[in-house]
């Protein structure tokens, strides 16, 4: 759980951190022309990924009230940064194809976010966090409890002259 929780946490500096990464990666194993693709390509694109990413995580109800994110967010977070940070290590062999699997695993990481978010949504937003024991919410074939009108009574002891 500590794990889980470590990354909830982790999501929000790893939006300014990752594109960080890309710029000092750049400075201390690249040089010349690649800062233009790094300052207006890599480093926007990371940095709204990254909050897009966490804003779809966060969403949903069970990381909201656990206030730790799934083993299936560990496993694409952890793929998802580290393939960003050999990205920003610019190595000359490798640097296409760990940019590439990079923005697979980025494109893959949102589609796994909105597959958790339906899953969890789907139904009634009430029946969500909802336990066997305890239930405060009708189900689809139950009958809804019954309402009726009842009746107020006001008796005054005295009427005081105001």
């Amino acid at each position: 759980m500590w794990l889980r929780q470590a990354f909830f946490r982790w999501l929000i500096p790893a939006a300014f951190l990752l594109p960080l990464w890309l710029l000092v990666g750049w400075g201390v194993f690249q040089g010349g022309w690649a800062i233009l693709w790094v300052l207006f390509i890599a480093v926007p694109s990371v940095f709204v990924g990254q909050l897009l990413l966490t804003l779809l995580t966060r969403s949903r109800p069970s990381v909201r009230v656990e206030r730790a994110v799934s083993w299936w967010d560990v496993g694409g977070f952890t793929l998802w940064h580290g393939l960003t940070i050999a990205v920003g290590c610019f190595n000359d062999g490798a640097f296409g194809w760990l940019l590439a699997a990079a923005v697979v695993v980025g494109i893959g990481l949102v589609w796994l976010q909105l597959w958790q978010l339906w899953n969890e949504a789907k139904g009634s937003g009430a029946r969500i966090r909802e336990t066997i024991s305890w239930s405060t919410v009708p189900g689809v074939d139950e009958p809804a409890p019954e309402t009726r009108v009842r009746e107020v009574f006001v008796i005054r002891e005295k009427d005081s002259p105001e």
